[in-house]
Parts: C-alpha cells; sequence; structure tokens
C-alpha cells in the first residue's frame, strides 16, 4: 500500500470541561488517567458517565483527557437512534447548533444544550506523512479499507497537525460494517463528490 494508514475505532465517549466535570464529580475534581491513547497526551480516565437520551441510557461512559474547553460527546447513529436523538455528523469540536443530552455522574448531573455529535470519520496526519501521502490539512480524501469487509469509505476529512500520530479513526457502527475488531490499515486514496 502506498499510502498506508493505520484505522482504529473509536467508541463513544465524551470530553469535558473543568465546570462539568465538578458538576459531575465534585467540587476540584480532576482526571485520573487509566490509560495513554495513540493519540500524543490524550488518554482514558478512571472516571465514567451515564448519558442520558429521550428513549434510552448508556451507562459507563469514558470520559477523555485532558480536559477541554466545551463539553461534548461523540456517539454512533446506532447510538443515537437507540436514544431517541436526531444527532449531525460534525467534526470534532464544531458544536455549535447540534444536539444536546443529559450527562450523570456520583456527584451531580450536567444537560448539554448542544455538544452531542456523531464525528465525521477523519485521519490524523504529521506534516511529514502529509507530504509523503500528498496531502494538505482539511482535504477530502477517500480511505481503502483492509478489513474483512474490505470498504471504501469517502469524505475523510484530514487534520494536519505537527502534535498528533497518523491514524484514522472510525466509529463503531463503521468497524462494525467493515469486519474491523479492533484495528485495521487502510490506503488514502482520491475522492470526488
Amino acid at each position: 500500500m502506498r499510502h498506508k494508514v493505520l484505522v482504529e475505532t473509536s467508541a463513544r465517549h465524551a470530553h469535558l470541561n473543568q465546570h462539568d466535570l465538578e458538576i459531575l464529580f465534585g467540587k476540584g475534581a480532576q482526571l485520573h488517567k487509566r490509560r495513554d491513547l495513540s493519540q500524543p497526551g490524550q488518554f482514558v480516565c478512571e472516571e465514567r458517565v451515564e448519558l442520558v437520551g429521550p428513549r434510552g441510557v448508556f451507562k459507563s461512559i469514558a470520559i477523555l483527557g485532558p480536559l477541554r474547553t466545551q463539553s461534548q460527546v461523540e456517539i454512533s447513529l446506532s447510538d443515537a437512534r437507540f436514544m431517541g436523538i436526531d444527532v449531525p455528523v460534525r467534526e470534532s469540536s464544531k458544536i455549535k447548533g447540534t444536539a444536546g443530552c443529559i450527562l450523570v455522574g456520583p456527584a451531580g448531573s450536567v444537560e448539554l444544550i448542544e455538544g452531542l455529535i456523531v464525528t465525521k470519520r477523519h485521519i490524523h496526519v504529521t506534516p511529514e506523512d502529509a507530504k509523503k501521502f500528498d496531502v494538505q490539512n482539511r482535504e477530502i480524501v477517500g480511505v481503502k479499507l483492509y478489513s474483512p469487509r474490505a470498504a471504501i469509505l469517502g469524505n475523510v476529512i484530514v487534520r494536519v497537525d505537527e502534535n498528533c500520530a497518523t491514524i484514522m479513526h472510525i466509529d463503531t457502527d463503521e468497524a462494525h460494517a467493515c469486519g474491523v475488531e479492533d484495528v485495521a490499515y487502510g490506503e488514502i486514496v482520491p475522492w470526488y463528490d
């Protein structure tokens, strides 16, 4: 594969700001690292929350650190249907006008007015790999996924950042549809709308 990239599955999770963390876990609460993620500086936390929608609840939702300036929750389209919420597909942190939800922790609950999204599929790419793959920041590409149910995934946004590892993220719906159990590999290919 000429433009080979690691593909990881990203399950439902929450990102919190300090204000919401303290409501959910108590004044002065801090995140406690359980394990590192593949992206430098990011980690899965010991803390968990419940995610509540009109028709369904998900218990023990992972929180990813570090803290952010805005809280957001990332789920799959199947999760959204189960919860009874119309959730848009958006880039991470692009939450203006998105769906809301309720998060419940051991010390309280937070109603997010917006911030519930299905994350647009994307590839984190280092500047060195961007040159090697001949891609630009924010370019839309396709990825030919090599898995038991191989597929070409389109409308994949490239996110070039010097503080990242070159990895594509797909959600659990996409992983299940393509037969990806944990990780797979893909090849960046042109994509035309």
